[in-house]
């Protein structure tokens, strides 16, 4: 679980900003409302690990309770 917590974090912080997403949100982002785009190239990859990375987070702490129960 520390292993791959810290992995998280790690990915996290490789992430690219989003420095225009923190003022819109600051100042409304009425302009992002229909600027719907999709992350391409290295923040795509760093947010699909991510998922993945707490995706088994996640499941490995299900399956440490469950053998802790049992």
């Amino acid at each position: 679980m520390i292993v791959v917590g810290v992995l998280i974090i790690i990915a996290v912080l490789m992430q690219p900003s989003k420095q225009q997403d923190a003022l819109s949100a600051l100042s409304g982002g009425g302009g992002d409302l229909f600027a719907t785009q999709k992350a391409r190239g290295f923040e795509a990859v760093m947010q699909r690990i991510t998922a993945i990375l707490g995706a088994v987070w996640f499941i490995l702490g299900l399956a440490l309770v469950y053998l802790s129960a049992h």
